[in-house]
């Protein structure tokens, strides 16, 4: 996988099992360009091995559902971009609580904002796009995101005064996936209408939703915290 700060272009493998798909993908990373698909296949073991920044993979495989294989790609430290044509809210809810970094809707997905959203996540910046807009708008209690249960744990951390690398290995994931769980969560507070650009405004909002006690915000003391900045 690639690391935050890319040389070179970014490389991408697709699982896909419709040919029509692969080849306008393929299209759309012709080269000399700033995405190279290194990798193709119509099952996850087709590409598992593979050294590529992102993966993007379509959900319905051979007339099965993968949602349930997002969380472990997402927990082997695979930036996942799901891409399907199935855009219901909920599982796209489903798939962003388990650890997807983006959602691409086929219907809609256009080459300029597939490229956008693949630059994007390879860069672990968060990423928004209409499905992923329209999955939090319609979420229960729009003004009041419903975070998933790591990256609520990343935010108490975080808030706790530990570096993002101190949170990182708490919870035994990549620094890189910390920034995402924040990063997130001020997305979905952003959609809601209340952006929290801040680490103070994002604890205010969260304390406010009953997403974390005040009284759970306690100062981590142990020294390697006490040496790193908190980020």
């Amino acid at each position: 996988m690639g690391q935050q700060h890319l040389a070179g272009p970014v490389t991408v493998a697709l699982v896909e099992d419709h040919q029509v798909v692969v080849d306008g993908v393929r299209s759309w990373f012709s080269p000399p360009g700033p995405v190279c698909l290194v990798a193709q296949g119509s099952t996850i073991e087709s590409v598992r091995g593979v050294a590529a920044d992102v993966l993007m993979l379509d959900l319905n495989l051979n007339g099965t559902l993968v949602v349930d294989r997002v969380a472990e790609l997402c927990g082997g430290g695979q930036r996942v971009i799901v891409f399907s044509e199935h855009e219901e809210p909920e599982i796209v809810r489903a798939v962003l609580d388990a650890g997807a970094s983006a959602f691409i809707g086929k219907g809609r997905a256009t080459r300029e904002s597939c490229l956008e959203t693949i630059l994007e996540v390879a860069a672990d910046k968060p990423s928004m796009t209409p499905p992923m807009a329209q999955a939090i708008a319609t979420d229960e209690g729009p003004h009041r995101p419903q975070l998933s249960d790591k990256e609520r744990a990343a935010l108490l951390f975080w808030f706790q005064s530990m570096s993002k690398a101190s949170v990182a290995a708490r919870m035994g994931i990549k620094e890189r996936t910390v920034r995402q769980y924040i990063d997130r969560a001020r997305v979905k507070y952003a959609a809601a209408g209340r952006p929290a650009p801040t680490k103070e405004k994002l604890l205010i909002c969260a304390i406010q939703d009953g997403l974390v006690r005040p009284d759970e915000v306690t100062v981590y003391t142990s020294l390697a915290a006490r040496s790193e900045e908190a980020t």
